[in-house]
């Protein structure tokens, strides 16, 4: 299966916390966001990004308990980090329990980018941090 034809896929079958999620996002669209979802790119298929600013929301079913499945999100998260993206990172229960900390997390990050983002374009080969000097886990 291309990856194109797995991401249709994964739209169709979104985890109840991923479809949680995106409710609350689109709504964000009304202040000039806009997120994508179940999105391939460079061979990753993303729970949700906005391009524009630079954002992957990624939504996780609990801490890995394996190290191959962290090891490989890690890998995943650096390429886009090098890439100038910025990567935050949800366990389901958060999206469960906590959604307006969760929007607010999200919003603060689009509302202030790091200044790597607010001072020159990535598309200029500048490369963004993760916030906070590091992948940041909620």
């Amino acid at each position: 299966m291309d990856l194109r034809k797995f991401a249709r896929h994964l739209r169709k079958n979104m985890t109840p916390e991923e479809v949680k999620l995106w409710v609350n996002l689109k709504v964000l669209n009304n202040q000039g966001y806009h997120f994508r979802r179940q999105a391939p790119v460079d061979g990753y298929i993303l729970d949700f990004v906005e391009f524009t600013q630079r954002l992957i929301i990624e939504v996780d079913g609990s801490q890995h308990s394996e190290a191959k499945g962290e090891r490989r999100d890690k890998i995943r998260d650096a390429h886009f980090v090098s890439a100038g993206f910025q990567v935050l990172r949800f366990w389901n229960i958060d999206v469960n329990t906590e959604m307006d900390g969760v929007i607010h997390k999200i919003l603060s990050v689009l509302k202030d980018p790091p200044p790597a983002l607010r001072a020159t374009s990535p598309a200029r080969g500048e490369v963004a941090r993760s916030v906070g000097g590091g992948l940041l886990k909620v």
